[in-house]
């Protein structure tokens, strides 16, 4: 059964529902004889599956790839394909690859990643977790409240703010800290603040990284000063990680203009038979040779290889 924009429309919305990332990939541009046309569109899931068609199977190899990228970068790319030996030219926010299985003509896809919003949990249902919930879906965030017996902390989550003023403190403090949270505080004041920390049964560490008293010292003295002081904090904190991993690429020899993953992406493989680069997943086509799993960007190049595997053994 054909996938129509509404189907592909209520997956897009059930993905959104579930907090799971995908690429909502579009044509805008095809040239003859690409069998895709302008406004065709497919959802790219972090496995690499693609739903819908925006392209034979040699244009999918490279919208997996990118796509992949784009959900590790968070950053919308415009992809080109075109016929011609193996290669790609980057600028900022577009790739041109040149695909020697394509017959002819070029296609223009743009890639949106659609990732969920970063999930803030608050312990406590006092004023000032009120004003939290309140302020940071105005800033983006998607802020939930719980309680510190039931608090379920992830290492992808953005925060855990705890500001139930006494109430279950500890285990979702430990919870957080042992989860990898990148930001993690404590509503109190600095001398009970310190006895909190205190009485965690962490390492020095870990509990060297909870913010206490929670927030930028603004002087601020309502629950909602308070929560944007908190608020502030956290987003001068991301931004302190973003820029980190900025220079870290930077280090490791990523030119200005090219995208920098916020989350490590998928490793790349390179097509044996006409030399594509293809994400190294289980949705690229693939088979199995002297114990070695080897991807291919197109059916023709695996056939290819499947017929002659000696001749292109050197390049696995």
């Amino acid at each position: 059964m054909p996938t129509t924009a509404e189907t592909l429309a209520a997956r897009a919305e059930e993905l959104a529902g579930r907090r799971e990332p995908f690429v909502h990939a579009t044509v805008v541009r095809a040239q003859r004889p690409a069998s895709a046309h302008a406004g065709d569109t497919a959802l790219v899931l972090p496995s690499g599956e693609i739903q819908g068609f925006v392209g034979g199977n040699c244009v999918e190899a490279s919208v997996r790839e990118y796509s992949l990228q784009a959900i590790a970068s968070q950053e919308p790319l415009l992809l080109r394909v075109l016929p011609g030996e193996p290669s790609r030219a980057a600028e900022e926010g577009a790739v041109a690859v040149s695909n020697p299985c394509l017959s002819g003509g070029a296609i223009e896809i743009f890639l949106q990643p659609r990732i969920p919003a970063p999930r803030v949990l608050v312990v406590g249902t006092t004023p000032v977790a009120q004003a939290l919930a309140t302020l940071g879906s105005a800033v983006g965030l998607d802020v939930e409240l719980t309680d510190g017996e039931t608090a379920d902390p992830h290492g992808e989550d953005a925060a855990l703010i705890v500001a139930s003023h006494g109430k279950a403190e500890e285990a979702a403090l430990e919870a957080a800290l042992r989860a990898g949270v990148p930001y993690v505080a404590l509503v109190a004041s600095g001398t009970r603040g310190a006895a909190v920390l205190e009485s965690l049964d962490v390492d020095d560490a870990l509990r060297a990284r909870v913010f206490t008293p929670a927030g930028l010292q603004l002087g601020a003295r309502t629950p909602g000063e308070i929560a944007l002081s908190i608020l502030a904090q956290l987003v001068g904190e991301r931004s302190k990680a973003r820029n980190a991993a900025l220079r870290l690429a930077e280090a490791a020899g990523v030119t200005p203009g090219m995208v920098v993953p916020q989350e490590p992406g998928p490793a790349s493989a390179v097509d044996p038979v006409c030399g594509m680069s293809v994400p190294a997943v289980g949705s690229s086509l693939h088979v199995e040779y002297n114990g070695i799993t080897v991807y291919f960007c197109s059916p023709g190049c695996r056939a290819a290889f499947r017929k002659d595997p000696g001749r292109y053994a050197l390049a696995v």
